[in-house]
């Protein structure tokens, strides 16, 4: 008994402690100065509670082989990522979005998804994600195809060059880097375009099977120069040429080394969010917490009595618990997710009140408060293993198939459906034993 009461009152001073690690740097007579332990693990919050820059990005992925998408659109969020990185975002979220049939992959569209907390200027935003540039290579078309487009062109219509090219596997998502180099006679600028190993070997084929013929290169759908192969390059090398100023390949050398983008992408909707409308959510998403597990408190206390007060104690814990969690993973918090950690809590009263109420049925058959509550946790646990496994299934489904903002509310769910498991089975028990009640007819203290 000695045991179990210190391991209760260690469980104790240890919820405490963290509750003051989580609390100090957002309560005014607790606030701590910058850069002091209490502020080095933040909350990440989400767009709608900080504000920030909500971009979707439609990628093309038409011209890749199905198993090729996943890698090429995994290069894509790489390449975005380290974008926004550069012009110092903090905290950047990124993600990769499958929209359409989930049994049928070929009719999924791809997405990209881009957030940037606390960045408000959109046009900013849209500027430092679009300037990435999206480089590819083309060969000529079959003669009979350009011949095709030539008849079409003497009889008025009107084509420009582009359609005299077909596009290939080559792109720049097989780019190592780009260098600016100059002309030793004119000192007009070129870039050096240098590929990976795999690029390599695609760049191999290409020139080698067009000998003789252009291949074009392409910036963002725009062609740059148009070459003829004199003869199969397996250096692995490549140059651009084109009307530049020193300026332009500059920047174009530095767009290309920032990652050229494996896919081409279109921007199909934007969505600023102010910091007040933000402050504004968060501090109502915060008392509407507060005050349910205040509510949800006080019933237990009421209806309980002593266990009540005992799973109040345990609820207190399991928060603390789930608060630091969030910290530590971290879990990016938006409105969503935390109605998700209110659900969660409502979830770990629940499996307190089962075992509550199993206890009630032991006692009314005069078994000892020891009896009582072994049998009651024992028959209780089936309904909360279930209850919660269905939970966390429904979490799961929730995170793989929902979008950014369901993805928040899943794994916030799923996070406190565990804990909750932990809190009732765990420390609500402990709690209780660490009593220590010996009389037969306890039911009265538990009313």
């Amino acid at each position: 008994m000695a045991k179990t009461r210190l391991l209760a009152i260690f469980i104790f001073l240890i919820g405490l402690l963290l509750g003051y690690f989580i609390a100090a740097p957002y309560l005014p007579y607790l606030r701590a100065g910058e850069g002091s332990i209490f502020t080095y693990l933040p909350f990440r919050l989400g767009l709608d509670l900080k504000g920030g820059v909500h971009l979707a990005y439609y990628a093309d992925t038409s011209s890749l082989k199905s198993s090729e998408v996943a890698e090429a659109m995994a290069g894509l969020r790489d390449v975005i990522e380290r974008r926004v990185n550069l012009y110092g975002v903090t905290e950047p979220v990124v993600q990769v979005e499958r929209v359409g049939s989930v049994l049928n992959p070929l009719d999924q569209e791809q997405r990209l998804i881009v957030e940037l907390p606390g960045v408000v200027n959109l046009d900013e935003a849209i500027k430092m994600i679009g300037a990435t540039p999206f480089l590819e290579f083309k060969t000529e078309r079959p003669e009979a195809e350009q011949n095709q487009i030539l008849e079409a062109q003497k009889t008025g219509q009107r084509i420009n060059e582009d359609p005299y090219f077909i596009p290939t596997q080559l792109t720049g998502r097989y780019l190592q880097k780009a260098t600016l180099d100059f002309d030793e006679t004119t000192y007009a600028p070129s870039i050096l375009l240098e590929f990976n190993s795999d690029g390599e070997g695609l760049f191999a084929d290409l020139t080698k099977a067009n000998v003789g013929k252009r291949v074009a290169i392409y910036l963002d759908g725009a062609p740059l120069s148009a070459p003829v192969v004199k003869e199969a390059i397996t250096s692995g090398r490549a140059q651009i040429t084109g009307n530049f100023t020193p300026t332009e390949a500059k920047e174009l050398v530095r767009n290309l080394n920032s990652g050229a983008l494996p896919v081409h992408i279109s921007l199909i909707s934007q969505q600023s969010i102010g910091a007040s409308l933000g402050d504004e959510a968060l501090h109502r998403g915060l008392w509407a917490g507060l005050i349910g597990i205040l509510a949800v408190a006080l019933f237990l206390i009421l209806w309980y009595r002593l266990p009540g007060l005992i799973s109040v104690f345990a609820l207190f814990i399991y928060i603390v618990l789930v608060l630091l969690l969030f910290k530590l993973i971290p879990v990016t918090l938006t409105a969503a997710g935390i109605a998700g950690f209110i659900l969660s809590v409502g979830m770990a009263v629940d499996a307190n009140i089962l075992i509550f109420e199993r206890m009630k049925e032991e006692a009314r058959l005069g078994k000892t408060f020891q009896t009582a509550m072994e049998e009651g946790f024992k028959r209780a646990w089936p309904s909360i293993r279930d209850s919660n496994i269905s939970s966390l299934i429904t979490s799961v489904i929730l995170y793989w198939m929902g979008t950014s903002m369901v993805k928040g509310f899943a794994l916030v769910l799923g996070i406190g459906v565990l804990m909750s498991m932990f809190s009732a089975i765990v420390i609500s028990r402990t709690f209780l034993l660490a009593l220590g009640i010996k009389e037969t007819k306890w039911y009265a203290i538990a009313k």
